[in-house]
Order: C-alpha cells, then sequence, then structure tokens
C-alpha cells in the first residue's frame, strides 16, 4: 500500500528530480510534488512524497530525517514526517460559513 510522506524545509533550488533521486535510496518513489506558490511560481519550501510502500517509507523517515540538503550556499536541514490527511472540507484561506464578520 502506498504510503504518503511530508518533506519540510527543503532547499529552494530543489527539483522533483532531486527528491526522487534522494528518496530512491530508501525505496520505489511512486511520486515527488513539490508544493508552489500560486502568484510567485516559487518552491514553498516543502513536499510531499509518495512511496510504493510503509517498509519504504518508514526507510526514508528514517535515514533522510534531518538529514542536509542543498548546495553550500543554499543548504538546509529537511524534515521528513508521515503526512497528514486534509481535513474534510479544508480548502483556500477565503471563503466559508462564518469567514470575516458577524
Amino acid at each position: 500500500m502506498k504510503k504518503k510522506l511530508y518533506v519540510g524545509n527543503i532547499p529552494w533550488s530543489a527539483t522533483e528530480e532531486d527528491l526522487t533521486e534522494l528518496f530512491g535510496a530508501a525505496g520505489n518513489v511512486v511520486s515527488a510534488s513539490i508544493v508552489m506558490d500560486r502568484e510567485t511560481g516559487r518552491s514553498r519550501g516543502f513536499a510531499f512524497i509518495e512511496m510504493e510502500d510503509e517498509l519504504s517509507a518508514q526507510r526514508a523517515i528514517d535515514s533522510l530525517d534531518g538529514l542536509m540538503m542543498g548546495s553550500q550556499d543554499n543548504e538546509r536541514k529537511i524534515s521528513v514526517s508521515t503526512a497528514r490527511e486534509k481535513p474534510k472540507g479544508a480548502g483556500g484561506a477565503r471563503g466559508g460559513r462564518g469567514y470575516g464578520s458577524r
């Protein structure tokens, strides 16, 4: 069963290919997706990695959490954990019942 991971604090210059290669050492990577800012088109500094199975995902967490990633001028300590499910009905920051005024 596939397992989704959250990867925080990735270097701004990191690509999905970089993440696929890095996480590939722990097992088969199904997908890698860097979250981009809609307005600027730049990385928001975090990504989601989908691993083929639970064992590969746990191996990735154990071996990559706290790893320094990036080049010398753009090195960051990444955090790797199991991704949490988005709460039901979670959407953007605007709209929705009770937002704004009363």
